[in-house]
């Protein structure tokens, strides 16, 4: 069968792709060889947020005293945690699903790979099935990176070793739990155990937590954890996985962290094998297929959005991507930035981040000022968070008179920090963003207040 368009994988960049290009006419087909969704919406952005809800309700509940409420007694009961994020995930899939069918996109659900490229096209072999198109669109997303650590493998056989996929499926929460990788998965997952009971551990190889992030910010996250019971192990190297749990070396001991679970999560690899794509001469680096601003590979009429392409792997990242390859597919003028995109660790207190921050503008040597201020420089900050330590940052580049990036630990971070993404995007100095009006009384007037603070 002969397609405008193959689109191999269904998650966020793939199913989005499928959906804009049928709908600006083109034939479509979608493969994907588990669910669709992908692991945003089964084993990852979105089960993880609903799990986290939860545990936010609950320790809103547990410590509601200082704020005149009394809850005695109050549990959370983990069965029907998973129960409720099993349902959202069918939801939600269901509407992916519908949506493609109102588009008329054809679905395939098994495991693709390129046979070939001829003056016709590509052709793609799925589920004893050959199938052509004009054009290729790879969205294959990623995969849990698995580090040769002794005794890791047969962990994970066993199921006492968890990745991302595995731990949303628990059926009861770990006495002990240990984490290995104190990223986004990690502290995430994290987050939820230690409010559901577990005794956490994360270890992590760096001196910090969260990558790239602020490390101000990091180091505030870090100690309201510590506060709630979480054990932070950091320049800690992982030596090996035993039955009783994770051995490791610090400061040039060893030692071992007794653990009922592990889980791994120190970061993913895109997902390229088996596609078919070192027949093809796609060029790679480091196992992620090479595109370009229109998110074309070398090889014409093939294009890789998401995190196959292993350039921001975050599915709102991969929403974008497949709107500027399917806009250049249709002959739109259109191109991908990556100056702004906002970054979320969906803990509690939220860290939500875009752009630069200060060391990165500092590294890149750039001349720029930081506008600090604490979160309770927020009326309704202070009003709901009775002893929060949060803070927010701005990096304002001196020449510009621009913003370069932002950084805020607080709640409600996730939902403001894309008021900065549009100010960087637009690249408004500071006295245009003085002029926009923010509502009164909101958690992110931080911004506003920041901006003022920084001056001219």
């Amino acid at each position: 069968m002969t397609y405008d368009l193959i689109v191999i994988g269904g998650g966020p960049g793939g199913y989005l792709a499928s959906e804009r290009a049928a709908q600006a006419g083109l034939k479509v087909l979608c493969i994907e060889q588990s669910s669709l969704g992908g692991v945003c919406l089964n084993e990852g952005c979105i089960p993880t947020k609903t799990l986290l809800y939860s545990a936010k309700l609950y320790d809103g509940a547990a410590h509601g005293d200082k704020y005149g409420v009394s809850a005695p007694g109050i549990t959370l009961d983990h069965a029907k945690v998973v129960a409720r994020k099993n349902k959202v995930v069918r939801l939600l899939v269901g509407g992916v699903k519908s949506a493609l069918k109102t588009a008329r996109v054809e679905v395939v659900n098994a495991r693709a790979k390129v046979l070939g490229k001829d003056g016709e096209g590509f052709t793609v072999e799925a589920g004893g099935e050959t199938y052509k198109a004009a054009r290729l669109l790879l969205a294959t997303g990623s995969g849990p990176a698995i580090p040769p650590i002794p005794g890791l493998k047969e962990g994970l056989e066993s199921g006492f070793v968890l990745t991302n996929r595995e731990v949303l499926a628990l059926e009861a929460v770990p006495a002990k739990l240990a984490v290995i990788g104190g990223g986004v998965i990690g502290l995430e997952m994290a987050s939820y155990f230690c409010s559901a009971g577990s005794e956490v551990t994360i270890l992590e190889m760096l001196d910090h937590i969260a990558g790239e992030n602020d490390r101000e910010l990091t180091a505030i996250l870090q100690k309201n954890y510590e506060k709630k019971g979480m054990r932070f192990l950091l320049g800690a190297k992982v030596t090996a996985v035993t039955p009783e749990g994770v051995a490791y070396e610090m400061n040039g001991e060893a030692a071992l962290i007794p653990a009922n679970k592990v889980l791994l999560s120190i970061g993913r690899r895109p997902a390229t094998a088996g596609l078919g794509l070192e027949e093809l001469g796609v060029t790679m680096e480091r196992g992620a297929v090479v595109t370009d601003a229109h998110m074309q590979t070398n090889i014409p009429n093939l294009y890789a959005a998401g995190d196959v392409n292993g350039k921001s792997m975050l599915a709102h990242t991969a929403y974008r991507e497949a709107e500027v390859a399917v806009n250049h597919m249709l002959g739109l003028e259109d191109a991908m930035r990556y100056d702004a995109v906002p970054g979320v660790l969906y803990t509690n207190p939220e860290l939500a981040g875009v752009g630069l921050t200060e060391a990165g503008a500092q590294e890149k040597g750039l001349d720029v000022r930081v506008a600090k201020l604490p979160m309770r420089f927020s009326g309704r900050y202070l009003a709901e968070n009775e002893g929060g330590d949060g803070l927010c940052k701005l990096i304002v580049d001196n020449k510009t008179q621009t913003v370069l990036g932002a950084q805020a630990l607080c709640n409600y971070a996730s939902e403001f920090i894309v008021a900065v993404a549009a100010f960087i995007e637009a690249g408004m100095t500071l006295s245009q963003i003085k002029k926009v009006i923010f509502p009164h009384p909101t958690v992110g007037e931080i911004i506003r207040e920041a901006i003022w603070s920084a001056g001219e």
